[in-house]
């Protein structure tokens, strides 16, 4: 195994790419990701533009030149002609896994009414987790709480043992 688990980190938006915006959402994710994981890990960060072709060459890059475990995106996952990651993301996996979809627009309609537009999904590549989330920071925590405990299992399934976390509650123990 290696001593720091590459895991990507990629910010689809516009402005944030052109140096218009200031990424707040890739930051989020590697926050915390540092505060549930106890595995060595190190993130591999992108920011590309709304683009599908861009989208995909970032995640088939991480995914085969980085040998990412997981991936983890943010942006592009709303209904506007330009949020394209789903559509990106499903050009790339060999498998969906609706569920993480399902249960991340779940936690979210608790918090904002408008949460059944949005349109994040979950799939896997080779032996890579790739999860799309939204661009807000608040709602990148409520959609990893709700997903996370799943995660570790499903990396164990596709041949990655090793990543834990700090916190007894993301990891539940089968008996």
């Amino acid at each position: 195994m290696t001593s720091e688990i590459p895991i990507g980190v990629l910010t689809v938006s516009d402005r944030s790419f052109k140096g218009e915006y200031e990424d707040r959402s890739g930051p989020a994710i590697v926050a915390y990701l540092d505060r549930v994981l106890s595995s060595a890990w190190r993130p591999v960060a992108r920011v590309v533009p709304d683009e599908q072709p861009l989208i995909e060459s970032a995640l088939i890059e991480m995914v085969e030149q980085h040998d990412c475990w997981m991936i983890v995106t943010t942006g592009g996952t709303g209904p506007a002609p330009r949020d394209v990651t789903p559509e990106a993301t499903a050009a790339v996996v060999e498998k969906v896994l609706p569920g993480f979809g399902e249960a991340m627009r779940g936690v979210s309609r608790l918090h904002v009414p408008t949460a059944i537009l949005s349109r994040q999904m979950a799939g896997i590549r080779g032996r890579s987790l790739i999860v799309n989330l939204p661009g807000s920071p608040k709602a990148i925590d409520e959609c990893l709480d709700v997903v996370f405990p799943a995660i570790p299992d499903c990396l164990d399934l596709l041949g990655r043992n090793g990543l834990e976390t700090k916190e007894e509650h993301f990891r539940p123990h089968l008996s």
